[in-house]
C-alpha cells in the first residue's frame, strides 16, 4: 500500500510541473489529444473517460443508433471497437466496408452522438473472433510467421494498418482533424505470446510501436497487456486492474484500463457465467480512486457472432451479460448502477483532475483516498472497505460512515455519500421470451438430405493419407469430407454375435461425424481446452468393398497463442479394431477429400438456391439433413429469436442471412445447453414469407423450433432505508457541489421501457424480502400494507417513486432479522 501511495504522489508531482505548460496553451480552438500522468487532454480539456466496447459486425447497422444512444444514456463518453481485418479483406486485395462492416458509418454515428472513439486497429485482435481477425489467406504466404519479426507478416500488417489510418484521415475522423477518434491501438495482448518468439518478439514490439507512431494519425496510441510498450501507452486488461496492475511504464503516461470484463464470453459446453453489478462497480471505483483516467467495459454490448465469425468453440451469443444484452436491451441493474457510478465520478471530476492526492489508512482493510484543492474548497474522497465479508463503520474527518463489505463510497465533497458500490439504487429487470402464435400450415417443414460423397466420385481430391482440414477449407466452410474404401473377406469378420468391428478415428479437432456404408454411426468432438480427441464406435461391415465417409469440421478457427499459422484440424489416423486378422490401419489407405456440403455450394439456404434441389417431407430424426419452412415476422419491435432446443448441431439461415452456429447437444457440466436461443435481427426479415433454413448435422426435431419475441418488461426495485439517496439528488453547478432535491433521502424508483405503463404489481414487500428480480420471496418481517401502498403509487403510470421509510408501511422496527428493505416487482405493458 505504501509503495502504491508513493507512486501516486510521484505522478502528481510530475503532473503538477507538466500540467501548467499544457493547459496554459488551452483555447477554444485547440484540436487534438495529448496526455500526462493525470489524464487525457482532449481539445484542450481534461477528461475522465468512461468507455464501452461495441463491435460493429456483431450487430446490424439498423441497431447501431439505439445501442450507441443507450451507451451514452448509461454515462459513457467513449465507444471502443476493434477493426476486423479478415472481415474487411477476406480475399487478398479485395476489401469490404459495407453493411455490418461499414466502419466509417459506425464511427460517424458515434460522432453524431458527441462521443469519442478508441480504435483498436490491431490488426491481430483475438476478440473471440475467427482467426483472431487475421485473414486466412495469410497462411498461404510463403515463409510467413504471424506476429513476430517476420518480413512477410510485417509487410501485410503495415499495409492494412496504413489503409485504415488513411481511411480515417480521409474522412477526417481523428481528433487532430476535429473527429471523434482520440486513441488508437496497435497489436493486442502481445505479452501473452512474446516469449515464444524470443528476440524476434522484442524486435517486433519495437517495429509495431514505430509503425503506429509514424502513421500520421495525430492521436496517442496504446498497447494493451504490453508492459514494455516502448512508445505507446501501456494499458491493462482484466477484472481488477485497480489492484492487480503495476501501472504505466513511464511517469508521464496515464492509467488506461483497456478491457474491464463485464462478464465472461462463453464457449459451447460452458455453464452460465455472470459478474455482478456490485463487483464491476467496485473495480471501476477502485481504479479511479487510484488515479485512473480511462476505463473501458469489455463488452458494453456483446452482440452476436453471425455466420461463422466466432473463433474456436465460441458460442454464437457474445457477452450477453454485458450492460446491454445481446439484443441491445439494458440489463438491469448493471446498466443503471454503472450509470450512477459514472455520475458520482463526474461529480468528483474537478477534485480528481486538479486536486492533490493523499492516502489515509482507516484501519486494516479500510482506507480513504482523497483528492483536494484546499484553497478552493474542492475535495472528493473514496472510502474503501477491501474486506470480502465484514461490514464496518469508519470515522473520516470526524464523521462516522457505514461501509458494507468490499465496497467503496464516493463523497464528491468529502462529506456526502452519493454512491456506494454495494448499495444499488438502480432498478432491476428480468428478461422474458414469448412464443409467437403461428398458423399451422406455415409451420410445415420440408427436408433435403445432403449428398454423401465416395472415394470414386468426380472432383474428389485424393491423397494417400488424410489431408489437414484448415489448409483444405481455407475457411470457406466449416466442413471437409474424408472418404475411403477397403476390401475384407468373410473370414476377416468376427464370428461371435457379441463382437463387432470398431471404427477408431484420431482427430486434431474439432468435430467428426462418421458414416459406414452410408449409415450414420455417430459423432465425437473436442473442446476449447482440448481440441484433439478419438472417436470410437462399433459398426457393421460386410465381405467385399466397404466405404467409410467422415464429415470433419471446425467450430471456428483459433484466435490466440503463438504460431496460429501452424494450427491444424481434421483427422490424422483411422483404424478398424476387432477384425479376426487384427487391427486394420487405414491411415495410408488412400483418401478422398471434398470441401463443403453440396447444399452450401448450391446455396439452398437462399430463396434462389432452395429451388435447385428437391425437398421432401421430413422423416424422423436424420443426420446430414437440411430443413426449410416459411414464417411471418412477429408484430411489434421486440427482438426476435429462434428457440433451437429441439435440435442438435448445425447452422441456421433466415432469408439467406446466417444467424450463426447452434450446438444444443454440447451440454455443460450442469446438464444444460450453453445456448438454445438465437437472435434473428428484424433487419434480416421482411413482413411475410421469410425463408428459414436449418442444416442439422446429427439429428433433431424441427417441429420443436419456436419463434419467440424478447422483452424486459418485468421491472423491480430492491432498496433499503440505508441506501444513499438517488444520484440525481445532487449536482455540480459553477464548480459547486450542491443538493437539488427538496428531501435528500433513499427512495425506490420504477420506470417502464418504451413508454409502457405499469399494469400490475406482481410482488411487493417491505421488511426482509429475499431473492432476485423475477423470483422474490417475502421474509418473516413482511409488512402486509406494502401491496396496496405500491399499487396506489404506481399502477397505470409509466414510472413511479416509492418511499422506503418503514413507518410508511407500518413496519415492525423490532422484528428480528429485518433489513428495512423494500422489494417490488411490476409488469409493464403497452397502453
Amino acid at each position: 500500500m505504501g509503495s502504491a501511495a508513493r507512486r501516486i504522489r510521484l505522478i502528481f508531482a510530475l503532473f503538477s510541473l507538466y500540467a501548467a505548460s499544457v493547459i496554459s496553451a488551452r483555447s477554444d480552438n485547440v484540436k487534438g489529444v495529448v496526455y500526462d500522468a493525470r489524464s487525457f487532454i482532449i481539445n484542450g480539456k481534461r477528461e475522465l473517460l468512461f468507455s464501452g466496447s461495441i463491435h460493429y459486425p456483431r450487430s446490424t447497422p439498423e441497431m447501431w443508433p439505439n445501442i450507441i444512444a443507450s451507451a451514452k444514456a448509461g454515462g459513457l463518453n467513449v465507444i471502443q471497437t476493434y477493426v476486423f481485418w479478415n472481415a474487411h479483406e477476406p480475399i487478398q486485395g479485395q476489401y469490404n466496408f459495407e453493411g455490418r462492416y461499414d466502419l466509417v458509418k459506425f464511427i460517424k454515428l458515434i460522432q453524431q452522438m458527441r462521443m469519442y472513439v478508441t480504435l483498436r486497429i490491431g490488426p491481430f485482435i483475438q476478440a473471440e473472433w475467427n482467426h483472431g481477425g487475421l485473414p486466412v489467406w495469410l497462411r498461404d504466404v510463403e515463409n510467413i510467421t504471424f506476429r513476430t519479426n517476420n518480413p512477410p507478416f510485417k509487410y501485410y500488417m503495415a499495409k492494412f494498418v496504413r489503409k485504415i489510418v488513411d481511411m480515417m484521415k480521409e474522412e477526417k475522423l481523428f481528433a487532430s482533424q476535429g473527429g471523434p477518434i482520440i486513441l488508437a491501438q496497435i497489436e493486442n495482448e502481445y505479452n501473452m505470446v512474446q516469449s515464444a518468439f524470443k528476440e524476434g518478439g522484442k524486435k517486433y514490439v519495437r517495429w509495431a510501436s514505430n509503425l503506429a507512431l509514424s502513421s500520421g494519425a495525430g492521436v496517442p496510441w496504446m498497447m494493451c497487456k504490453q508492459q514494455d510498450a516502448p512508445g505507446p501507452i501501456n494499458a491493462c486488461n482484466g477484472r481488477n486492474c485497480g489492484d492487480t496492475w503495476i501501472g504505466p511504464n513511464h511517469p508521464t503516461k496515464p492509467l488506461v484500463w483497456a478491457e474491464n470484463w463485464t462478464a465472461q464470453y462463453r464457449v459451447f459446453g460452458d455453464p452460465p457465467s455472470q459478474r455482478t453489478a456490485e463487483d464491476l462497480s467496485y473495480s471501476v471505483a477502485r481504479f479511479f480512486s487510484k488515479n485512473g483516467t480511462l476505463v473501458n467495459y469489455y463488452m458494453y454490448h456483446g452482440g452476436t457472432n453471425f455466420g461463422r465469425t466466432g473463433s474456436a468453440f465460441v458460442a454464437t451469443r457474445y457477452y450477453d451479460e454485458a450492460p446491454l444484452d445481446e439484443y441491445g436491451l439494458p440489463k438491469q441493474p448493471k446498466w443503471g448502477h454503472l450509470k450512477d457510478l459514472h455520475q458520482a465520478l463526474k461529480l468528483s471530476r474537478k477534485a480528481m483532475l486538479w486536486g492533490t492526492y493523499s492516502f489515509l489508512s482507516l484501519g486494516k482493510n479500510f482506507e480513504a483516498r482523497v483528492y483536494e484543492i484546499p484553497n478552493k474548497k474542492v475535495c472528493a474522497a473514496f472510502l474503501t472497505n477491501t474486506h470480502a465479508t465484514i461490514d464496518t463503520t469508519v470515522k473520516f474527518r470526524g464523521v462516522d460512515y457505514f461501509l458494507p463489505h468490499r465496497s467503496i463510497s464516493i463523497l464528491p465533497d468529502c462529506r456526502t455519500v452519493v454512491f456506494n458500490t454495494q448499495r444499488i439504487n438502480a432498478q432491476h429487470n428480468s428478461r422474458s421470451f414469448t412464443p409467437v402464435e403461428e398458423v399451422r400450415k406455415k409451420r410445415k417443414w420440408k427436408m433435403y438430405k445432403d449428398y454423401l460423397p465416395r472415394y470414386q466420385d468426380q472432383g474428389i481430391v485424393r491423397n494417400d493419407e488424410p489431408l489437414e482440414l484448415m489448409n483444405m477449407t481455407k475457411d470457406t466452410t466449416d466442413y471437409l469430407w474424408y472418404t475411403t474404401r477397403f476390401h475384407i473377406e468373410e473370414e476377416d469378420l468376427p464370428r461371435r454375435h457379441d463382437i463387432r468391428p470398431v471404427l477408431q478415428v484420431a482427430s486434431l479437432g474439432h468435430v467428426v461425424h462418421a458414416f459406414v456404408n452410408g449409415k450414420y454411426i455417430g459423432n465425437a468432438h473436442g473442446s476449447k481446452i482440448e481440441k484433439s480427441f478419438v472417436f470410437q464406435k462399433p459398426m457393421k461391415l460386410h465381405s467385399g468393398i466397404n466405404h467409410i465417409t467422415i464429415l470433419a469440421l471446425t467450430v471456428g478457427f483459433p484466435d490466440s497463442g503463438p504460431y496460429l499459422e501452424h494450427r491444424m484440424a481434421g483427422i490424422h489416423s483411422v483404424a478398424i479394431q476387432g477384425l479376426n486378422t487384427g487391427t486394420l490401419d487405414l491411415t495410408s489407405n488412400g483418401w478422398g477429400h471434398q470441401v463443403g456440403l453440396l447444399g452450401e455450394k448450391l446455396q439452398i439456404y437462399s430463396q434462389e438456391g432452395s429451388s435447385k434441389v428437391e425437398w421432401t417431407q421430413p422423416v424422423g430424426s436424420t443426420a446430414l439433413v437440411w430443413y426449410k419452412r416459411y414464417f411471418d415476422t412477429p408484430l411489434g419491435n421486440d427482438p426476435v429469436v429462434l428457440d433451437m432446443k429441439s435440435m442438435a448441431k448445425g447452422l441456421a439461415w433466415v432469408n439467406g442471412e446466417c444467424i450463426g452456429r447452434y450446438w444444443v447437444s454440447n451440454t455443460s457440466p450442469l446438464g444444460t445447453a450453453t445456448q438454445t436461443l438465437y437472435h434473428v435481427p428484424r433487419e434480416f426479415m421482411k413482413p411475410n414469407g421469410n425463408l428459414l433454413v436449418v442444416f442439422e448435422e446429427s439429428g433433431g426435431n424441427p417441429d420443436g423450433i419456436q419463434i419467440l419475441t424478447v422483452k424486459r418488461d418485468e421491472v423491480c426495485t430492491y432498496v433499503s432505508e440505508y441506501h444513499p439517496a438517488v444520484i440525481r439528488s445532487w449536482s455540480r453547478r459553477k464548480g459547486k457541489f450542491l443538493s437539488v432535491a427538496e428531501d435528500v433521502k433513499p427512495e425506490a424508483q420504477l420506470s417502464c421501457p418504451n413508454q409502457k405503463i405499469i399494469q400490475s404489481i406482481t410482488f411487493a414487500s417491505f421488511g426482509n424480502p429475499t431473492g432476485v428480480c423475477g423470483n422474490f420471496t417475502v421474509g418473516n418481517c413482511h409488512s402486509p400494507q406494502t401491496q396496496s401502498i405500491v399499487e396506489k403509487a404506481c399502477l397505470g403510470r409509466t414510472s413511479c417513486v416509492i418511499s422506503v421509510k418503514g413507518e410508511d408501511y407500518q413496519a415492525d422496527e423490532d422484528c428480528p432479522g429485518t433489513t428495512d428493505t423494500l422489494a417490488v416487482q411490476v409488469l409493464c405493458t403497452l397502453k
